[in-house]
């Protein structure tokens, strides 16, 4: 099953033992654990937004045989780390990989089910009648269920006829099954239609295959390997006003300055103050101008507004998206991490350490180039070019949880004195964060 698991979602790099993880499960390193490191991937929708994500342990067992015991451990492992979040992680559908050994573990009555699909691969000997059962119940707390395609298993033609979603490994399967698969499936007797997931997916011709046959989501590498889309680095007007902003209220700029500058741009000045005025930000006022902004929320605060705003896509490509959502993750998830290292300090330079690490990405230019114009701290400045200073580490830690690398997640979370169980509670409600954000952007 792990290696099941570990085929139909990507490789690990690391096929070490939980033992020889440095990091502690308790936040200090050094300490022994079995606490495994969780990683997100973005699920898309057909319409090229980002549809939820598929949630999995960086690290996953080479065996290729490995027995029912080790299967319900590692799901099991994966549902705690789910499950101690100390809030709502999954502000969009959130996809879980699991064995269908696994649908009688205690953790899925504990775990909210709402938003929450149970992507099932059957066990060898895995029972219809049980599995059917194990949905039945788990229905009534409010969990959706998806299937792995394994026309083999004697279970798979009574299962799929119960779940919601059918998946299929694209990357471990011919054009010829991708095909058949969704015919079949859109061809079935029931009477609600089942949405088909793409998993794997990993060149962009696989994609237009996948969407050619009507699949509803799709998973995988090609987003991230897509070929960035190339464009003049001005050629976005609000992105350059946004900039000329950030570069204002960093400086010496004085109020009636800056609030002329946003009036060059209605447009721009609209969606900020309405970003600013949005439930999210949980304002007791409403900000009617610029002016006021600076008055309530202080310059430190309007620029980390700013630089959130400067991500917003306007006709976004999944690779936009990937990109959107990998910056405020990180920027939120070196905030959330320094709240808990060094509590009672100024957190923003955190989150803006991690926002413009993406910056070269995003406009299309040298990281130094963009920086040598904006007045930043010199300590944010260090960590981005030179990976040094007080923000160095947890900027580690934010772009390791992108890669699938347990030995690098694991040195990097050394690095910064956090263990699995904060880096995991950090990440979720980071990701829910970055979904809530760009709710604003439609």
């Amino acid at each position: 099953m792990f290696s099941r698991l570990k085929n139909l979602f990507g490789k690990s790099a690391d096929t070490r033992s939980d033992n020889e993880t440095a990091d502690g499960g308790n936040g200090g390193p050094g300490l022994a654990s079995q606490t495994p490191f969780l990683r997100r991937e973005a699920v898309f929708d057909r319409n090229n937004r980002l549809a939820g994500h598929v949630f999995r342990l960086q690290h996953a067992s080479t065996a290729a045989d490995a027995a029912a015991s080790l299967q319900r451990d590692h799901d099991d492992a994966l549902l705690a780390a789910l499950l101690a979040s100390d809030e709502a992680w999954n502000k969009t559908l959130a996809y879980l990989p699991l064995s269908s050994a696994s649908l009688d573990s205690p953790v899925l009555e504990k775990l909210a089910g709402s938003n929450v699909m149970l992507l099932i691969q059957l066990a060898p000997d895995a029972e219809a009648d049980l599995v059917a059962e194990a949905i039945a119940r788990l229905r009534e707390r409010d969990y959706r269920f998806g299937l792995f395609r394994q026309p083999k298993n004697p279970a798979f033609t009574k299962i799929i006829q119960k779940v919601d979603c059918a998946a299929i490994d694209v990357a471990g399967s011919e054009p010829g099954s991708i095909r058949d698969f969704s015919a079949a499936v859109r061809a079935g007797v029931r009477e609600n239609a089942i949405h088909l997931l793409a998993c794997n997916i990993d060149t962009d011709d696989d994609l237009q295959l996948c969407l050619q046959w009507h699949f509803d989501a799709c998973h995988g590498r090609f987003a991230e390997r897509s070929a960035t889309r190339q464009q003049d680095p001005g050629g976005d007007p609000h992105k350059a006003q946004l900039l000329n902003l950030l570069r204002l209220v960093q400086g010496d700029a004085e109020t009636a300055e800056i609030a002329d500058a946003m009036k060059q741009d209605p447009v721009l000045s609209f969606r900020v103050l309405r970003y600013l005025n949005s439930p999210m930000l949980g304002l007791t006022r409403r900000i009617d101008s610029l002016e006021q902004a600076l008055i309530i929320l202080g310059r430190q605060r309007l620029t980390r507004w700013l630089a959130v705003l400067l991500f917003s896509v306007r006709e976004p490509q999944m690779s936009d998206w990937l990109l959107v959502e990998n910056a405020l993750t990180r920027g939120r998830l070196m905030e959330l991490l320094a709240e808990r290292l060094v509590p009672g300090q100024a957190h923003d330079p955190f989150f803006l350490t991690g926002i413009f690490s993406c910056l070269d990405r995003l406009l299309h230019r040298p990281l130094a180039d963009i920086l040598a114009t904006m007045p930043i701290a010199d300590e944010i400045r260090q960590a981005l070019l030179e990976r040094s200073g007080p923000y160095a580490s947890l900027l580690a830690v934010a772009e390791q949880s992108e890669a699938l690398d347990q030995s690098g997640m694991s040195a990097a979370a050394q690095g910064a004195g956090v263990g699995p169980d904060m880096v995991n509670r950090a990440l979720l409600a980071a990701t829910a964060w970055a979904s809530e954000v760009t709710e604003y952007w439609e």
